[in-house]
This record gives structure tokens, C-alpha cells and sequence, in this order.
């Protein structure tokens, strides 16, 4: 008996299984009126896709931001004016603490972040407000900012420009409007910062990918890739098309790949499957791990400060002395530069002293040394304190469960 001949072979892969996690068109935007934001002027966006795709990328981001914004502010409250701005920064009620950890967040994201100070001609007011950093451009006089609300569909008769701070320019509200743009530093990269994580980007990818690739495993039931040898009649190239698609439909598998090959008929119907095994399981989830990794050391974070480590027992010690070198590597120099713009607008718009003026930190365990006395830990928690208060000159250690009698 003759061998069936193949009439038509058609290779089914899953739907989408080449979808880019972000992509950067290799065509350039050329315009009077900004410098671009990446090739195509879509950076910002880019990274926005990316971080909401990778879990670990994100939670470190997140904790970051909350990290460097504190738990709120120490400050003088006989001041009235520097009290207000605390409680209360802008017009949309926001308080000076949320205005700081927007600004933290797309600093650490972007690399960049934009804060928008208003004031009067009087200065009899100041607000201080966050701009998303996807909306904003370096025009090019390199002197303002434009914000734009879809940089897609750019129109100057739609921006809105705003030097950059010092500098201010009335509004046709009538208010004094400036802009001030924070970046990280990145030799050859004038107009834009650079997010630290740069380096992370492909493992970042990767990370976001391992977790696709498991997800499509398990909405396929782990079903395994192969072959499908169909025995039919078909009459054409068009029926055979036809039938590999409904077939595809019907049995493909999302993680791998199912060949689809029609024979014509023979005496015997020789229709199987032949499947494909994969034995590289423990190399996915290695992988993974590592991306994960090395996300951690592209961000110049710590594993434990983002729940990195829960899985091996949860360690306070090891949380605690972490977050101390966090503190004063990472979270200190970022909440200064943050600050720093702040202040200036604060003591110079509106003269007052803000020197007073210095962000809570407070570890993610409650953990104080016992020779510190119950007035300094209530200090350091930005808690009412009377340092001449006699139950508060108490030392920790004789309120705690150590009770110990003596400080040598």
C-alpha cells in the first residue's frame, strides 16, 4: 500500500505568544518644540508598561517610594504657615506627604519626576503640586517644561508650558506658575535622568515572561506541545487551511506549539498525536529566580525590605539591619534631594523657617535600643513628646521586658 502524501502542513503557536512587553519604535520623532523622551518619544510609557508587567520590578518600586516618603513629617508646629503646607499642599487637599511620595515613585521609576510650584504675584500663598511625568517633555530651549496630555497625538496649541524653577511666568489664572524637574544623573543623557534599574530592564523582562509562560501552562491544563497527524480527505489547499484552523481551535496548547499536518486519505485511518516532552521545568523556575535576582541589584535594593525572603522564615534582625543600611545608602540621600526644592520654595516664597522641617523614618519592625529613653522613641515616631516629662525620661529598658535595673 502507498504512503498517504502530505497535502498541506500548517504549524499552529499560540495566540499572542510573541507579544512584546514593551516596545520602542526605531522611528525618530523630530519636533521644534521638545527633545524627545527616548527614540520615539514613548520612554516614559515604556517603563510605566513594564513595571506593571513584572511582580518583583513593581513591589520594589512601591516600597521605595513608600520608604523615601516617610510616615509623615517632624516640624515646628508654632509655625501656622509651614503647618498649613504640611496638612495640607495643594488645592485638591493633598497632604505634603502625598505629594512626596508621588514624586518618589516616578523618580524611582522614571528616573525622573516633575513637581509644579504656585504661588501670586504677593505670595500670599504656595501650593505644591505633583505632575505625572508622562505628561511632561523638555522643551527645547531647554528653559521649560511642556505637559502634554497625549504626547501620541502632540499639539502646541494643547500644551501647557512652564519654566523651569527657579524662574516663574503668570498664568492666564492670574497665579505665578514654575516647575521644578528632579533626574538621575546619567553621563551622555542631558535633557532626561536615567532610572537606576537600567541595567535590570532584560531581567525585568524576564521575570514578567516566566510568570506568562507559567500562566499559560496552568489555563492549559499542562498539557504537552507536539504534533497532530489528521487522516482526512480534502479536495484542496484552502480545505486543508481550513481544517488545520478549526483544529487549532479546537486542541491547540497555549504554552508550546502544535504542528498540524492533513494527509490524504488512505485505507487507513493513521490520525495521532505525538507528543513533545519538555524536561526543563527546574531551568524555568531557576531562571526566574534569578531575574528576580538581579532585579533586586539593578534597583541598589534589598530583598527582605520588599518580602523577598519571607519564603525561607521571616527574620526581623535581618530586616532591621538591612533597612539601616537602606537608611542611610539609599532612603536618606533621596529624601534630601526630594527636600531639598521644597524647602527652597517654602523659606523663600513664603519666608518663613522650615528648617525644622525633616521626614519620619520608621523601620518596617518596631524595634528601639533599650538605653533609648521614652521621650526620644516618641520623638523618632513624630509622637507628642515632653522631654522634661518625668515618666518619659524613663529608659526603655525599664518598660520593656527586659526591666533592667541599671545602664552601664
Amino acid at each position: 500500500m502507498e504512503n498517504a502524501k502530505t497535502k498541506s502542513v500548517v504549524c499552529a503557536s499560540p495566540q499572542n505568544s510573541a507579544e512584546m512587553l514593551y516596545a520602542l519604535s526605531t522611528k525618530r520623532v523630530e519636533s521644534n518644540e521638545f527633545w524627545r523622551w527616548g527614540t520615539d518619544n514613548n520612554m516614559p510609557e515604556a517603563l510605566a508598561l513594564l513595571s506593571r508587567r513584572s511582580t518583583a520590578h513593581r513591589r520594589i518600586i512601591n516600597d521605595k517610594a513608600d520608604y523615601i516618603s516617610g510616615k509623615g513629617f517632624n516640624y515646628d508646629c508654632s509655625v501656622p504657615l509651614l503647618d498649613n503646607i504640611v496638612k495640607r499642599a495643594n488645592g485638591e487637599d493633598e497632604t505634603l506627604r502625598q505629594v512626596m511620595n508621588k514624586l518618589a515613585f516616578d523618580k524611582s521609576l522614571f528616573g525622573n519626576a516633575f513637581l509644579e510650584i504656585v504661588t501670586d504675584e504677593q505670595h500670599s500663598f504656595l501650593s505644591l503640586y505633583h505632575q505625572d511625568a508622562t505628561h511632561c517633555r523638555v522643551a527645547k530651549d531647554s528653559q521649560h517644561i511642556l505637559l502634554h496630555h497625549d504626547w501620541g497625538h502632540f499639539r502646541a496649541s494643547e500644551a501647557l508650558s512652564l519654566p523651569l524653577y527657579p524662574l516663574f511666568e503668570k498664568q492666564s489664572d492670574g497665579t505665578l506658575r514654575s516647575i521644578f524637574h528632579y533626574k538621575d544623573y546619567e553621563p551622555m543623557f542631558e535633557h532626561y535622568g536615567v532610572p537606576q534599574y537600567i541595567a535590570g530592564m532584560n531581567v525585568s523582562a524576564i521575570a514578567y515572561k516566566t510568570d506568562r509562560w507559567n500562566i499559560a501552562r496552568l489555563d492549559n491544563s499542562f498539557q504537552l506541545s507536539g504534533v497532530m497527524m489528521i487522516d482526512n480527505a480534502v479536495d484542496s489547499e484552502s480545505e486543508a487551511s481550513e481544517l488545520a484552523r478549526l483544529a487549532e481551535q479546537r486542541f491547540a496548547g497555549k504554552p508550546g506549539q502544535v504542528m498540524f499536518i492533513i494527509r490524504d486519505e488512505s485505507s487507513d485511518d493513521n490520525s495521532r498525536f505525538i507528543p513533545i516532552e519538555s524536561q526543563n521545568d527546574g531551568d524555568w523556575k531557576e531562571l526566574h529566580d534569578q531575574a528576580t535576582s538581579d532585579i533586586v541589584v539593578a534597583h541598589s535594593w534589598f530583598r527582605s525590605l520588599s518580602g523577598l525572603d519571607y519564603s525561607t522564615g521571616f527574620s526581623a534582625e535581618r530586616i532591621l539591619h538591612e533597612y539601616e543600611v537602606a537608611l542611610n545608602t539609599v532612603i536618606l540621600s533621596e529624601q534630601s534631594e526630594i527636600l531639598e526644592p521644597i524647602l527652597h520654595a517654602i523659606s523663600h516664597i513664603m519666608q518663613i523657617d522650615c528648617s525644622s522641617l525633616e521626614v519620619i523614618n520608621r523601620p518596617p519592625t518596631r524595634s528601639k535600643p533599650i538605653y533609648m529613653k521614652v521621650w526620644e522613641a516618641r520623638k523618632a515616631d513624630g509622637l507628642e513628646y515632653d522631654e522634661n516629662d518625668e515618666r518619659q525620661q524613663l529608659y526603655l529598658s525599664e518598660i520593656s521586658k527586659y526591666n533592667l535595673k541599671s545602664i552601664g
